[in-house]
């Protein structure tokens, strides 16, 4: 049986993959933090679909605690077919405003956490010939958003760090992208000061007609971890409606 693993899929975009993962077949690797009643209940909607959903604590910004949870992976399961990298903090502030705490903190969860598990998950996607990563990233990783420079330059980090993984990780047969997502309105976004004005922009100004859906995102991914994304290799693709192309 298949596995994926979903990291920060206790809640918002992150549940949402697992539980499509899940539809799709896949036994499910539930990733927290924090949040445990939460992740408990990820799982419970994950097996109510007739697969199995493995809960595990760790904060991804912390190499031991990577290594501690692929290896309850490969005890429970055996194998990993999928990686999604979606766990995501920051701190946002001005630059000035930036200290170094904030700035490891950031990098920490955001960059290092998708190399040190990617490493992981190649290890374990070898076994059964091959798996595929999938990263979340932002458009703060390519252009500017107030008070986001410390978590755009970790998303930048990400979506350069997909093009070398990919090129490296190809031999293996293990296929890496990046979904860069548009606005969109889950409980990470009330953290944005100027929520409601990033809101409101994106449903004034996204060609689409409509602001961009959870749903939107977890389309993208199901697509890119499947047979059919067999060749598109170190992409960041871009689900915003159009709201990028314009200034």
């Amino acid at each position: 049986m298949k596995t994926a693993l979903v990291t920060g899929s206790s809640r918002g975009v992150g549940k949402a993959i697992a539980i499509a993962l899940a539809k799709e077949g896949y036994d499910i690797v539930v990733n927290y933090a924090r949040s445990k009643t939460a992740a408990e209940e990820t799982a419970k909607e994950i097996e109510a679909l007739g697969r199995k959903a493995l809960v595990v604590k760790a904060n991804v910004g912390d190499v031991e605690k990577i290594n501690a949870m692929f290896e309850t992976i490969d005890q429970t399961f055996g194998r990993l077919d999928v990686f999604i990298n979606n766990a995501a903090s920051g701190v946002q502030r001005p630059i000035m405003e930036l200290e170094e705490k904030h700035w490891d903190w950031t990098m920490d969860i955001n960059s290092k956490a998708l190399l040190f598990c990617a490493k992981e998950a190649a290890k374990l996607m070898k076994k059964n010939g091959g798996g595929s990563i999938v990263s979340i990233s932002s458009l703060g990783a390519i252009r500017y958003l107030t008070n986001y420079t410390a978590v755009g330059v970790s998303k930048a980090a990400v979506e350069s760090l997909t093009r070398y993984l990919s090129v490296e990780l190809a031999k293996e047969n293990i296929v890496v992208n990046a979904v860069s997502g548009g606005a969109i309105d889950t409980e990470a976004l009330k953290h944005f000061p100027n929520r409601a004005e990033i809101l409101e922009d994106a449903k004034q100004n996204t060609p689409a007609g409509r602001i961009v859906e959870v749903e939107d995102i977890v389309q993208t991914v199901l697509f890119l971890v499947s047979p059919g994304a067999y060749m598109i290799r170190g992409q960041t693709i871009i689900v915003d409606g159009g709201r990028s192309l314009l200034v």
